[in-house]
Parts: C-alpha cells; sequence; structure tokens
C-alpha cells in the first residue's frame, strides 16, 4: 500500500482503505464462482446502539462484497431460549454460512450456551470453545476477527513480526489472547501484558510492535513507545463524547514508526475478516468453491 502519514512522520495504517481494499477483492471472488453467494447470519439482542451501528456496517460490506446477509433482532427483554433458538435455527440452515452473535448481550443471558449452539465451520467470529481449540492446535477454522485484522494491517504495510519483539495488552479471549498467539504463530517473541502487569511503561518500551485492546482511554502514551515501533490500538472509550483509543495518537505519532488512527484502524479491519471467515466458512461447508 502508499501509504499516508501523521505530521510526526508516522505511517498511518488506515483500516478503512485496506478493508476496501479486501471487500473489492472478495466481490471479485464471489462473482466469480457463479453462486450460490456466502451467506452471513446476525444475531442482535437489546438496544445497545453502538451494537446496532456495528452490525448494520456488517450487513452493508457484506452487500458491497457481493454475499448474502440476513438478521433477527431481539429485545433486551428476550429469553434465554428466544436468543437460543434463533441461533439454531440459522445452525440448522443450510443457506446460512456464517453465523455471528453480536456482543454483548444482555447480562441475565447466558453468552456461553448461546454460542455453543453455533457449529464451528459457521462460527466466523472464532470464540466457540472448538474454533479457539483449533486456534490453540493450529487446526483449520476461523481466527477471531479483530486479532486476524491486525494481522492483516501489519501484513499489508510491511511489518515485519519475525524475530520482533511484540507486547499485547490485554488478555482477553475475544482479542488478548489469540492476538499473542497470532503473533507467536508469526515468529514474534511476545509478551502479554494485563491490569496486573507491574510496570507497564517497562514491560512496553522496548518492543517493536505494540497492540493495545484493554479500552482505557489513553492509556500508552509516548513513554511507553520505542521510537519508530509499530503501534496498534484496538481499545475503544467514549470520552465527552468522542471516541478515542486506548493509545494517546497526537502524542504517540511523533514516536512511533506506524500507528493504527482510532476510529478508522482496526474496527474497519474486524469486519473485513468477519467477511473474509464467511467466503472460508462456505467452503468449509463445500457450498463454495476452493480458494
Amino acid at each position: 500500500m502508499n501509504p499516508a502519514r501523521t505530521p510526526g512522520g508516522a505511517v498511518l495504517m488506515d483500516g478503512e482503505a485496506l478493508r476496501d481494499r479486501i471487500v473489492a477483492r472478495l466481490r471479485g471472488t464471489v462473482e466469480a464462482a457463479g453462486g450460490p453467494r456466502p451467506c452471513l447470519a446476525t444475531v442482535l439482542v437489546g438496544d445497545d446502539k453502538p451494537s446496532h451501528i456495528y452490525v448494520r456496517w456488517k450487513h452493508k460490506k457484506a452487500e458491497e462484497a457481493g454475499m448474502l446477509s440476513k438478521g433477527v433482532e431481539l429485545p433486551g427483554s428476550a429469553s434465554q431460549a428466544q436468543v437460543e433458538d434463533a441461533v439454531g435455527a440459522f445452525a440448522a440452515d443450510p443457506s446460512v454460512h456464517g453465523i455471528l452473535l453480536q456482543l454483548p448481550i444482555p447480562a441475565a443471558l447466558d453468552a456461553e450456551r448461546v454460542l455453543a449452539l453455533i457449529p464451528p465451520e459457521k462460527d466466523v467470529d472464532g470464540l466457540t470453545e472448538a474454533s479457539m481449540g483449533r486456534l490453540m492446535r493450529g487446526l483449520p477454522g476461523h481466527v477471531p476477527c479483530t486479532p486476524l485484522g491486525v494481522m492483516r494491517l501489519l501484513e499489508a504495510y510491511g511489518i515485519e513480526t519475525r524475530g520482533k519483539r511484540a507486547v499485547v495488552i490485554g488478555r482477553s479471549a475475544l482479542v488478548g489472547l489469540p492476538q499473542t498467539l497470532l503473533l507467536i504463530r508469526a515468529d514474534a517473541t511476545t509478551t502479554c501484558a494485563h491490569s496486573r502487569t507491574r510496570d507497564l511503561v517497562e514491560a512496553c518500551r522496548d518492543a517493536d510492535i505494540i497492540v493495545s485492546a484493554v479500552g482505557v482511554a489513553r492509556l500508552i502514551g509516548p513513554d511507553h513507545v520505542k521510537p519508530g515501533a509499530t503501534v496498534v490500538d484496538v481499545g475503544v472509550s467514549r470520552v465527552e463524547s468522542k471516541i478515542v483509543g486506548d493509545v494517546d495518537f497526537d502524542a504517540v505519532q511523533a514516536v512511533a514508526g506506524a500507528i493504527t488512527p482510532m476510529p478508522g484502524g482496526t474496527g474497519p479491519m474486524t469486519i473485513a475478516c468477519l467477511l473474509e471467515n464467511t467466503v472460508e466458512a462456505a467452503r468449509m461447508l463445500g457450498a463454495f468453491p476452493p480458494a
């Protein structure tokens, strides 16, 4: 890619531009196959505004990629049985290739019980026990979309991982743990830092790559960053009605060699990788030609 640069000279890792390239490539793949079109199905529970926005974008980009999409929206008062029935219906539908349960769901519901109903081949968010186990064992399966999106950004912008030092901040099953594993698999010497890490600056300042995914506004400042390091911001916070990330972008861009914006960095890549996983799901189910 031909990168833009920040005022401080860092490469701006533009997730929106890369997402659009991936969507265009997927559309070409879908059109060349001639059918059937891969189908993404979503289940959304409650009235969380960001979740509704995210799901709308997922359907919009699926359409742009030439794919099919369908969705079920349930009220926050929905019972466990109603949510499980919605997911179970998609699991049994041979025309549906990928299923996404939009998280979070209301606290009164058991998300793990719902996720367990998604067949591994249709688990395009990569969150079920089976998918996580396959990732750990290096077996074919779906990788969680946000960590995969981070790896796609590093690849697209030519960020070397082999032999480099990486720090992942956060240890969630959604991002931090799979991100750590993916960087290890990419031959980076990787540390996972978290809320019990005693000196986060010390843990980060020798890293060639920092990925922060904890949702603490402007946690990472210039003192954490080695000059020329790559800084990837996954965290999302709202400060005075403004979306900000874990990284103090204005301060860090003057030190970093490459940096993602927030918004416009890893978020768009999560959607791109969800669509990639859906096409791969259709292949795994024998409904789409092999690559």
